[in-house]
């Protein structure tokens, strides 16, 4: 084979780029290693170094030498339409095979065979889809001139973004022909990881290491004395900030709550999130790309792979759990400009939210054997909604398991479900608490980082291991002594405060009963006689939240007379007014707990509730003797543990009767919202009355 020469691979770059363009040394090091060398090479360099044309050149020069299709892992969507774009610039045939293009699959893979594509770029869940893994996987192995896994930090559960199906690149790199290049890449990867992902790829993988600074950004941290005015402080400020930029947040809820607000301010910003179908997160990217958009505001759903080499600014509204993550996130911005700004604003609830999502690890180990003892014991697959009501886990949390379970042999996803191997399995314990203490660390350096006087982008950089990192930046705040203004323009301010406080979010209305539930009764199909319900506002609220929580976990709230000169009690009129029921309540029930102060504050609120809406109190629906508070985290186990949680005697159910319409069933707090909905569908049950859930708030 001729070698490839750093000539010919400055004329596909400039294909890519432009004329003018030339490859630096350390990316033409990269690219010799790969074609020429074949060697396997974890490349970790800053968001914006060009990692992605080291592959789409090493890939068009391993075709022209007679090798097959590369195959690149990429983590997003995103990321997949960008590539593709780039590599028809420069001549290189692209096809993506992921979920959004099903219907194309048999055509992509017709076109794969016959050698018709230079990149094959697939999700990482496609390395675990059965079909995919029996009739293409085996293929691409055999066949591949080159592998790249895009974001490998991604294969690391040290990493800031750790994917189990990730971790299926294994089984590419065991089919590999024994001389095939493999490429690895990152701009987020601190000691451990590179370490970890080198020891996945090889011993002998080689690392190519640069510097993180990123010369356009200037980092800041600004902590507004009350962080529910962090939506006015951008309304008022929003502007100041040049061009277009993201917004981001760490939960769905205040993604989409902000963007609402700052669209009443007259800004054009629109919400991206998890929910957001894939179509219109493609058109929302492309509206900010093309500078319709002043800003999407987003949660981590918008993260690698989105490329906007002139992003003007990265802002949280709230601060993640890792430096970082914080740093993949920010590296968004300034790609191509010589100045971007980086805002942090954080708040209270920070820390809440992380300790959150810290609860979704890996599970104990119980629940893990009890797992394994499920699939073990049933003949043929199981579904993962046939799972849930033997183990105790959420939806979430039961898919990851089972994904590292495959991953480690002990169980296989197959058509129709997940069956175990039967392979023996051992509990790595010391990896799980280690990985636990590492985000405990993460957490602190992020209020570290919030706290310090020195250098910002010197901070960051340390905590990814960057052997570079020696002078400060001289452009973030601590080291310019620049401050943002922490004023809110009154009228602006006043605005915003009543959007946030305005009364009124929809609770989660279950319609289906869990798959499964045989004990302690039989339930199924579709819930009847719960209607839709409504609450004050969400514990994480940004301008509600911290109001509400004090509210709910203190419960000391007694409500006075006159009620217009209440502190809750106009806001909870105001959402009753606004509630477009068909038929209007005509009697209330307060629900009880086995917490006996939780249900006497609640029955303050219900008889309260009562009066002010000329309603007919029909008592509080106690829980059963002897039950204790249902903790389970699954759907399946939370119904089987509330379906004998209540006594239905204990309320007057001649009153409902008598009134002869829906019960308002009242509590202080929702977050399943499976209590409501049993507690509602027994009372449908013994009096014929529909039920609609009202509380003060709602968690998530």
């Amino acid at each position: 084979m001729n070698p490839a020469t750093r000539e010919e691979a400055d004329v596909l770059l400039q294909g890519i780029a432009g004329s003018e363009a030339h490859l630096r040394d350390d990316q033409w090091t990269a690219i010799d290693s790969l074609v020429n060398q074949r060697r396997r090479m974890l490349v970790v360099q800053r968001t914006g170094w060009g990692k992605s044309a080291v592959y789409f050149i090493a890939a068009k020069l391993l075709r022209t030498r007679g090798f097959g299709a590369s195959v690149i892992i990429s983590p997003l969507l995103a990321l997949m339409r960008n590539q593709v774009e780039a590599a028809a610039r420069a001549g290189i045939r692209a096809v993506t095979i992921n979920s959004a293009n099903m219907t194309q699959w048999d055509d992509l893979h017709a076109a794969i065979a016959a050698g018709e594509a230079d990149l094959v770029l697939i999700s990482p869940e496609r390395l675990n889809n059965p079909s995919f893994r029996t009739a293409v996987l085996p293929q691409l192995s055999r066949a591949a001139g080159m592998l790249v896994v895009d974001e490998a930090h991604c294969i690391s559960d040290w990493g800031h973004d750790f994917r189990p199906d990730y971790r299926r690149i294994k089984d590419l790199l065991a089919g590999l022909r024994p001389d095939t290049p493999v490429l690895a890449t990152t701009a987020t990867a601190n000691d451990r990881v590179v370490a970890d992902v080198q020891a996945q790829l090889g011993e002998n993988t080689g690392v190519l290491r640069g510097g993180l600074d990123r010369e356009s950004l200037y980092p800041a941290v600004l902590r507004l004395e009350d962080t529910t005015q962090r939506p006015a402080w951008l309304a008022t400020h929003l502007n100041e900030l040049p061009g277009s930029g993201i917004i981001y947040c760490l939960t769905v809820a205040a993604a989409e709550d902000l963007a609402e607000v700052l669209r009443g301010a007259g800004f054009e910003v629109a919400a991206y999130t998890g929910r957001t179908e894939a179509e219109e997160r493609e058109r929302l990217e492309q509206a900010l790309i093309h500078n319709e958009l002043k800003a999407l505001v987003a949660t981590s759903a918008l993260g690698m792979g989105f490329d906007k080499p002139d992003l003007g600014f990265v802002i949280h509204v709230g601060a993640p759990g890792s430096p970082v993550s914080y740093y993949q996130q920010i590296g968004r911005a300034g790609r191509g400009t010589d100045h971007a700004e980086v805002l942090l604003l954080p708040g209270v609830e920070d820390q809440d939210i992380w300790g959150y999502f810290a609860s979704l690890t890996f599970p104990p180990e119980p629940v893990v054997r009890q797992l394994l003892e499920v699939l073990a014991n049933t003949d043929g697959p199981l579904s993962t909604a046939k799972i849930e009501p033997h183990v105790d886990l959420n939806r979430s949390r039961l898919e990851q398991a089972l994904k590292v379970l495959d991953v480690d042999g002990a169980v296989q996803r197959v058509q129709g479900g997940w069956q175990s191997t039967g392979q023996p399995w051992s509990y790595d314990s010391a990896r799980y608490e280690g990985l636990a203490a590492a985000r405990t660390a993460e957490q602190q350096a992020m209020l570290d980082y919030e706290a310090t006087t020195e250098c910002r982008m010197l901070f960051l950089r340390h905590q990814l291991d960057d052997a570079t990192a020696t002078d400060p930046c001289g452009r973030c705040d601590n080291c310019t002594g620049r401050r943002w203004d922490p004023s809110v323009d009154a009228a602006v301010g006043q605005f915003v405060r009543a959007q946030l406080t305005a009364p009124g979010v929809a609770l989660a209305h279950r319609k289906m009963w869990p798959t499964g539930i045989t004990r302690p009764v039989a339930v199924k199909g579709r819930i009847k006689g719960v209607g839709e319900g409504k609450a004050l506002g969400r514990l994480n609220d940004i301008g509600r939240g911290p109001a509400l929580t004090t509210l709910v976990t203190e419960r000391a709230w007694v409500p006075s007379q006159p009620w217009q000169q209440d502190p809750w009690l106009p806001q909870v009129v105001e959402v009753l007014a606004g509630w477009d029921w068909q038929t209007r309540p005509t009697s209330v029930v307060a629900l009880g707990n086995v917490d006996p102060e939780t249900t006497a504050f609640v029955e303050r609120l219900a008889q309260a509730v009562a009066g002010l809406g000329r309603m007919q109190f029909a008592g509080t629906l106690r829980t059963a003797p002897g039950v204790t508070e249902v903790t389970a985290q699954n759907s399946a186990y939370r119904v089987m543990g509330l379906l004998q949680h209540y006594d239905f005697a204990s309320i007057n159910q001649d009153v409902i009767i008598a009134a002869g319409g829906p019960v308002l069933l009242v509590t202080d707090l929702v977050d399943t919202a499976w209590s409501v909905t049993v507690a509602g569908s027994g009372i449908f049950t013994t009096t014929g009355a529909e039920v609609l859930p009202f509380a003060l708030a709602a968690r998530g």
